[in-house]
């Protein structure tokens, strides 16, 4: 009850603070970043090297009350084959103007669905993709799977393109909780759809599910939690369920006095951790398992796990480069969104230009900030002997901010004779305390973080 009751006070349950997928978040990009900027960017990858790639696509064919994510129902076929026209030609614009020897580490295509495609649609959009953009030899493609919207035809057609890990979203098990969020998927679809990837010779598999659901309790998490671990999963993703009903219109279709407290929320997040870790899973990072023989798991033990937008990561590429509406790629020079719109994105792209809308471009100490965020993200300590390897003289830097933290969080951090580290005590408080570090979000609260 003490460690609680810190918690509280240090406002854990009351904060509201980015997830740190990306530093600055994207909430703080601008329209510095055009499309001549993200045209300069392409050209300067370097020959020959292996890059990351996003493919979106933003339709459903069913809306889920929970998901704030940027997507459109759709109730036939026609807006998707546009889009992935459209898509197309984004693939050869860009293709156009990359450097030769580009090699793709590094697929994901995500959503929206896209496994709403068709497997012809898969086909071809794979085919025209990696015909411009070849995958490396090892190369990862993983695709976002909904267990409702997949059949046989489409995974051959997923397998074939090479698909070799997909990410199957679960959120619960649970009826009711699936009727109050609207999304029905039994245990059997998603058991068969698992079962079918794998004759199909994907054996790579991740999960997504959620904590804080409306009528959510232990024991409700708990069973969900075991049946998911009755499918042995590769890698889980435990998302905290975060309800803005003024951002997501539909999840006002939510009741808000069925959702559990914050102190509720905890106790939900800690009961489905250590089900995880008691079935032999690696914790990683704020809100994901491994187990110990997964990339992920053992990139966690060497110090190489990242951050990125779908949470964590063991890819070291230095480019992700994503394609379709509202994709976000990331350069060493900084980030280039595209337009969020539909509509505006296929516009320019049919017009024959970059769908580039917004971005931000590195500045000041950004990079470093970044590091430094992604350090505690991932290993919940900041060594500032790597820092210095990384980025030369910044020990005084970094220290100061040690110091404002330590100022901020008393002990729950600690710094040590390395740098700075979060003790397990304080890793609730992870996204809290990372905060310290961004510039923007403390300038603009009005505190300086000059460093």
């Amino acid at each position: 009850m003490e460690h609680l009751s810190q918690l509280r006070q240090l406002g854990l349950f009351d904060a509201k603070v980015p997830r740190y997928t990306s530093y600055p978040p994207a909430t703080k990009f601008s329209n510095d970043v055009s499309s001549d900027v993200f045209r300069s960017w392409v050209e300067s990858i370097p020959t020959g090297s292996a890059i990351s790639v996003y493919l979106h696509v933003p339709f459903c064919r069913r809306l889920c009350w929970f998901c704030a994510c940027r997507t459109q129902g759709v109730r036939n076929d026609d807006p998707v084959i546009a889009y992935v026209n459209t898509l197309k030609q984004e693939i050869a614009t860009v293709a156009a103007i990359l450097p030769k020897g580009v090699r793709i580490a590094r697929l994901h295509w995500g959503g929206g669905t896209p496994t709403l495609l068709s497997a012809d649609l898969m086909t071809d959009l794979a085919d025209t993709l990696l015909s411009q953009i070849p995958l490396a030899e090892g190369a990862e493609f993983s695709v976002e799977i909904d267990p409702n919207e997949i059949d046989r035809p489409r995974m051959a057609a997923l397998a074939a393109a090479g698909m070799n890990r997909a990410s199957i979203g679960v959120q619960d098990f649970d009826p009711e909780i699936q009727k109050i969020i609207g999304r029905i998927q039994g245990y059997d679809v998603t058991r068969e759809a698992v079962e079918g990837l794998r004759e199909h010779g994907i054996h790579s598999l991740n999960a997504d599910i959620l904590y804080g659901l409306p009528n959510q309790t232990p024991e409700r998490i708990s069973e969900s939690v075991q049946m998911l671990l009755s499918l042995s999963p590769d890698r889980v993703a435990l998302y905290g369920y975060a309800h803005v009903p003024w951002m997501a219109k539909r999840q006002a279709m939510i009741p808000t006095d069925a959702l559990p407290t914050p102190e509720e929320r905890l106790q939900l997040f800690d009961t489905a951790r250590r089900l995880f870790m008691w079935d032999g899973y690696d914790e990683i990072g704020i809100d994901h398992f491994a187990k110990p023989t997964d990339s992920m798991g053992k990139a966690a033990k060497t110090g190489h796990l990242r951050r990125n937008f779908q949470g964590y990561t063991d890819d070291n590429c230095d480019t992700l480069l994503s394609l379709g509406a509202s994709a976000i790629s990331r350069f060493p020079q900084g980030y280039a969104q595209n337009a969020a719109s539909t509509a505006a994105y296929q516009k320019a792209v049919r017009a024959g230009e970059l769908g580039t809308g917004r971005g931000h471009i590195f500045k000041g100490d950004d990079v470093l900030r970044s590091r430094m965020i992604e350090m505690l993200m991932c290993d919940f300590r900041i060594d500032t002997a790597q820092l210095e390897a990384e980025f030369g003289p910044v020990a005084a830097k970094a220290e100061k901010l040690y110091r404002e933290a330590a100022d901020a969080f008393g002990k729950m951090v600690r710094i040590t004779e390395d740098g700075f580290e979060i003790p397990p005590e304080g890793r609730p408080l992870s996204r809290m305390i990372a905060r310290v570090f961004d510039e923007y979000e403390m300038r603009a609260e009005g505190h300086s973080s000059a460093i």
